[in-house]
């Protein structure tokens, strides 16, 4: 492969290590440079800042109005695994969060003295003003729960369109998810530039900090997957559900980990599926759906990083309005793309939540894209090795029946 085919074409993960040890050592030798070099990570996050929230509205908008209904089959007992799946990850996360909370040290200034929420009631108020906005203006002031609630109730009544003008919205949302895929290819370099300038200012213990959300992110999704989702499986099959979760993980959960595309992987959850003799009404269905929709690991992603914000800027975040928190984050993770770092993007919703800035935001997106070479492979290896098991799941659970 030559180097024009290895920066176009090229392992992204590869990629991205190399613009991350590249960043590290520029920043420690080269501090003055460094500085100005941080100029190619402000643009990475510019141009995903100015993506995110169309990205959002255009894909919940496709997912909803495109679902099927009316299958004879196992898909509502999928679903339910799915959202349950998703959001008691999410409730993983927060607790995990408080246990072992994270912090980050951000290379520029940022809005210390935001007044925080003075409890759920708060919270609440705030995002019924945010639902109620206009949704051009909620796009144009990147009001993600205002974005969130138009999408969803546009979707809903989509559903009744013509099929030609559903097909416009998911050509639309391919389109944005493309651009986005350019985007990300960049992100070696905008790595190398975020990287670089924030050793630069803030020094090495910057990397402790990233060591430590990346510890708290893989252990979770770990707990999850080897005992949340087992427990999840046993409620509905009645038996000894290792065996099935193991043979997930190995035939699903170790491609997913590498392709980092739960929309790629679904080829080969088609084929355990079918080797698993599930009923193909149900899998051809389901698996499609679940690389849009079941999020665990992106779940625990927007929540981690989202409170680690919030431990930053010293927000209190209390029992309920963590519990509201976990519902966004499923909400949201539901919403992600299956693109490499695709719930990222989705962090500014979560985030909204507690009044931090778009720009707050977006450097915690930022932190995500930093770390995304553990953090999204392990994200995705959960996302998708999930779909596949809760489909064996729910298909074992009926024919128990």
């Amino acid at each position: 492969m030559n180097v024009k085919d290895f920066i176009l074409k090229g392992n992204l993960v590869l990629q991205i290590s190399i613009g991350l040890v590249l960043g590290v050592l520029f920043g420690f030798f080269f501090p003055d440079l460094a500085v100005q070099v941080g100029l190619l990570g402000e643009i990475f996050l510019m141009a995903l800042k100015a993506a995110a929230p169309v990205l959002v509205f255009l894909l919940i908008i496709s997912a909803i109005a495109n679902h099927k209904t009316g299958q004879k089959t196992s898909i509502k007992s999928v679903l339910m695994l799915y959202l349950l799946g998703t959001f008691l990850s999410a409730i993983v996360a927060v607790i995990v969060s408080f246990l072992f909370p994270s912090t980050i040290t951000f290379k520029e200034a940022v809005e210390t003295d935001l007044l925080p929420p003075s409890g759920i009631l708060a919270v609440l108020k705030d995002i019924l003003f945010k639902i109620v906005d206009n949704p051009v203006n909620a796009i144009l002031n990147m009001n993600f729960i205002g974005i969130l609630a138009w999408s969803i109730g546009i979707g809903i009544f989509m559903r009744k369109a013509s099929d030609n003008t559903k097909q416009i919205f998911t050509d639309l949302s391919d389109a944005v998810v493309a651009v986005v895929r350019v985007i990300i290819r960049f992100a070696p370099i905008g790595i190398f530039g975020l990287v670089a300038s924030t050793i630069a200012v803030t020094g090495l213990k910057t990397l402790a900090e990233y060591l430590h959300i990346v510890l708290v992110l893989a252990g979770t999704m770990l707990f999850i997957a080897l005992v949340v989702n087992p427990i999840i499986v046993y409620w509905k099959i009645r038996k000894n559900p290792y065996p099935l979760v193991f043979l997930c993980l190995k035939e699903s959960g170790i491609t997913a980990f590498f392709t980092r595309s739960s929309a790629a992987n679904i080829p080969v959850n088609m084929a355990l599926a079918k080797k698993l003799k599930l009923h193909e009404d149900t899998y051809s269905v389901s698996i499609p759906l679940g690389a849009t929709i079941n999020m665990e690991g992106a779940a625990i992603t927007i929540t981690v990083l989202t409170l680690a914000a919030a431990h930053t800027l010293g927000i209190q975040v209390d029992l309920l309005t963590a519990v509201l928190l976990s519902i966004v984050a499923a909400l949201g993770a539901c919403g992600s793309s299956g693109i490499p770092g695709g719930s990222l993007l989705l962090i500014p919703v979560a985030c909204s939540l507690f009044n931090i800035p778009m720009d707050t935001a977006m450097l915690v997106v930022g932190v995500g894209m930093t770390i995304s070479v553990i953090q999204d492979s392990m994200e995705t290896a959960l996302n998708s090795s999930t779909d596949i098991l809760f489909t064996a799941a729910a298909d074992m659970g009926e024919r128990r029946k």
